[in-house]
């Protein structure tokens, strides 16, 4: 009796210790997950269109059940994403993206601006508010790159490192009773696209936006070579089977059947709006100087939702007239190269052939900073 009271007592403390264990161990979080079983959704993107993606991620958030656990993977052809707040002018050099054929894209989440290529895999994680848990989505993520031999962790609020280098970056939103967690893994990205196209040019602009956080980041193919979007995918999906103990059929999403939804094709259509682009710019003020043969001039542009809504031009031209029509025509323009062509050929017409020379200066000017 004796005996068989010591073995009881081991047990309890064995037991103990490992509960103990259990709490402070790595893989906890996904274990405590799986003892409640979930409904399981995982969706696959086939297009490489980065508003068509994001307008369906924003139709699954709007129109998803909440109270299924959702997994989108996608990727997008050469794209800078900007955050709900930013601005596109000081974020990104808008003229090569242009010159280059790479998207401008403004998500409905906040943070900061990103470089997307093929080389680069995007996550989602959708689910009711009462379940959403982004600590639980980060230990899956984390998860499946230390399944491929990564050694990934959490960082901060909304980062994931191999060591001190960034390989992904997140950002959440909540509405009614539903949530999402998304974020970017750099597999094999264009490092060199990041400067050429998150450089911005050298405005004197004093933003009222957020200014994204530039962090030393790194592809992953550094750590391992061999790695690809496919390898990263089946990961993330093992990974969150685990995490729910349960799984679900993977649905391909057909692009062709999915433009026949009437409420994603509106969204798309916002997304790729220039109201949204660029019209939901913050306030913000530029300022240009430049010396021509024939005048000085110290222009300062207030911009707001992507409109110039005044100016002010400081100048030491012999003709009033040139710059006070300069002046009046500014404001109201779009804010950029095809708004100052408008506003050059107004000018042109009020001055009646006058200052024909001056003009053609200002537009190549003008049409060449925005």
């Amino acid at each position: 009796a004796a005996a068989m009271a010591l073995l009881r007592t081991a047990r309890r403390t064995l037991g103990a210790l490992l509960r103990h264990h259990d709490i402070y161990s790595p893989s906890a979080t996904l274990r405590r997950c799986s003892s409640q079983v979930s409904p399981l959704r995982v969706l696959v993107s086939a297009t490489y269109d980065p508003a068509f993606n994001l307008a369906t991620e924003d139709w699954i958030f709007r129109n998803a059940d909440p109270s299924m656990q959702t997994l989108f993977l996608w990727r997008n052809d050469p794209t800078v994403v900007i955050g709900r707040n930013q601005n596109p002018y000081y974020e990104c050099h808008l003229q090569e993206m242009e010159k280059d054929g790479v998207h401008l894209v403004r998500r409905r989440s906040g943070g900061g601006a990103v470089y997307q290529d093929l080389g680069n895999t995007n996550f989602t994680f959708l689910s009711g508010i009462d379940a959403y848990d982004p600590e639980r989505n980060f230990s899956i993520v984390t998860s499946a790159l230390n399944r491929l031999g990564i050694a990934a962790e959490v960082k901060g609020r909304n980062d994931i490192v191999v060591g001190e280098r960034k390989v992904s970056g997140s950002a959440f939103k909540q509405e009614r009773d539903r949530a999402f967690h998304h974020g970017t893994l750099l597999i094999d990205v264009d490092m060199g696209a990041l400067g050429r196209y998150l450089n911005p040019n050298k405005l004197k602009m004093q933003s009222k936006g957020v200014k994204s956080v530039r962090a030393r980041v790194a592809n992953m193919v550094e750590f391992r070579p061999d790695l690809s979007h496919d390898m990263v995918c089946e990961s993330m999906k093992e990974a969150f089977f685990d995490a729910y103990g349960n799984t679900c059929t993977v649905q391909p999403l057909d692009e062709a059947e999915l433009r026949q939804n009437e409420a994603l094709n509106q969204y798309h259509a916002e997304l790729q709006d220039w109201k949204w682009r660029f019209g939901e710019t913050p306030r913000f003020d530029h300022r240009l100087e430049q010396r021509f043969d024939w005048a000085t001039l110290d222009l300062h542009l207030d911009v707001y939702k992507g409109v110039v809504s005044g100016a002010r031009v400081y100048s030491d031209a012999l003709n009033t007239s040139l710059i006070d029509g300069l002046r009046s025509r500014l404001e109201g323009k779009v804010y950029g190269a095809d708004g100052m062509r408008a506003c050059i050929a107004q000018v042109r017409a009020d001055m009646n052939g006058e200052c024909g020379s001056e003009l053609s200066d200002l537009e190549a000017w003008l049409t060449e900073a925005l």
